[in-house]
């Protein structure tokens, strides 16, 4: 990678809830937290900015399949609706909210920023 890139690594929000049935998902995605700092640290002498997005609930195909590992069936809501419910914004993240956090660090704009670990999940609560 040339001098001054950027890096943007995948995480979740679930890696500090231990959610069930998720435990080696969650522990890969807490090694590519511990990766991202770590790169920080390695790279910052090159300009190179080293972050990562841990995104929350969001609309896509897999997202939905894992609603119902979550779902509880007493709270009388359907598993989005539960989701839905777990957000202060009070709808699920859409893929262009994750699109956009990665365009800022990846900009002129995002250039101060390296070895983070930034939410992109409106605040979804489990």
């Amino acid at each position: 990678m040339e001098n001054g890139g950027r890096i943007i690594l995948t995480s979740s929000v679930i890696v500090p809830k231990g959610p069930p049935d998720h435990m080696i998902y969650a522990a890969s995605k807490g090694a590519v937290e511990v990766l991202t700092r770590n790169f920080a640290v390695e790279l910052g002498p090159r300009g190179i900015t080293v972050n990562a997005i841990a995104p929350g609930a969001t609309a896509t195909d897999m997202s939905v399949a894992n609603a119902e590992s979550y779902h509880d069936p007493k709270a009388g809501m359907t598993p989005q609706e539960q989701w839905i419910s777990a957000t202060p914004l009070g709808r699920l993240g859409r893929p262009e909210d994750i699109a956009n956090a990665i365009a800022f660090l990846t900009s002129e704009e995002g250039g101060w920023i390296t070895g983070q670990i930034i939410s992109v999940s409106g605040r979804f609560k489990f």
